[in-house]
């Protein structure tokens, strides 16, 4: 009798110890399956938070030194390669209001990599020099507060095709060495119109 009362004890034990390891073991998997999906959910996260990483400027946007050159419409700013420079009327502050594709007709005039903009030649004057941050975190370099800008429509330097156009809700004009905006249209810049302005000025700058 006692034997049997052992032997039923015993067999007990064995299925209450199986039934234990049966559950071990159902909980490490489950543990294990959390770990497994654990790299790549952490894979899937970005590894540093959006907009920590500066965009670099397009080289050919980039201006190191502004300048100012001679021509019909009087003596207007230009970028260190020769090319145009126009402020947009929109922008009534420091802010840039060109986006998107008024960015692509009229590129922003950006500060080259690691410098700041510089005075060149002409009259430029230095004090009036600065940067403005754009939304996409690049530096739009600034004169007398205007945000500068190229115009596509200009293929080789010195043309000034953007000169009194209105785009994207404002007018453009070259800038003298004020800061001002000239709003001498370019028809008036012809031979003829040129003559007959000799004895007058020939550029007319706004306060603006």
């Amino acid at each position: 009798m006692r034997s049997n009362t052992r032997t039923a004890t015993a067999v007990a034990a064995a299925v209450l110890c199986a039934a234990a390891l049966v559950g071990c073991s159902d909980n490490g998997d489950s543990g294990s399956e959390s770990r497994a999906e654990a790299p790549a959910d952490f894979a899937a996260a970005p590894t540093t938070p959006s907009g920590t990483v500066s965009p670099s400027a397009n080289p050919s946007d980039e201006v190191g030194t502004i300048s100012a050159k001679k021509g019909p419409l009087g003596t207007i700013l230009v970028d260190d390669k020769g090319r145009t420079l126009y402020l947009f009327e929109a922008d009534k502050t420091k802010e840039s209001t060109c986006k998107d594709g008024c960015a692509k007709a009229w590129p922003p005039g950006l500060e080259t990599s690691g410098a700041s903009p510089k005075a060149g030649t002409g009259g430029v004057k230095a004090n009036l020099i600065s940067t403005t941050t754009r939304s996409d975190g690049t530096k739009q370099v600034t004169y007398n507060n205007h945000p500068l800008y190229r115009f596509e429509g200009d293929k080789k330097p010195g043309e000034t095709n953007g000169q009194g156009l209105t785009a994207f809700g404002a007018k453009w004009y070259v800038v003298d060495t004020a800061g001002k905006a000239i709003t001498t249209p370019v028809s008036s810049t012809s031979p003829s119109a040129s003559a007959s302005e000799s004895a007058s000025p020939t550029a007319t700058s706004s306060d603006y």
